[in-house]
């Protein structure tokens, strides 16, 4: 997840001990938390971080300059 984050627009990665409120007006799609990633058994629990409206919003302003370039 580190690597696939490093260079990507809508992935990110955290190893600090932050909040919701820390992740507010992130224009990330999801922010992975490894602090809070656990492995036990056969079970994965992931975390992950998100500000919805700000990063949704963010993703369509990607497609409309996708689609104006397009043109």
């Amino acid at each position: 997840m580190k690597e696939a984050s490093q260079h990507s627009k809508v992935l990110g990665y955290n190893t600090l001990p932050l909040v919701s409120h820390d992740f507010n007006h992130n224009p990330l799609s999801s922010i992975f938390d490894a602090n809070h990633t656990k492995v036990s058994g056969k079970l994965l629990k992931v975390l992950s971080w998100y500000d919805n409206e700000w990063a949704f919003s963010n993703r369509m302003l990607d497609n409309c300059l996708a689609l104006h370039n397009a043109q």
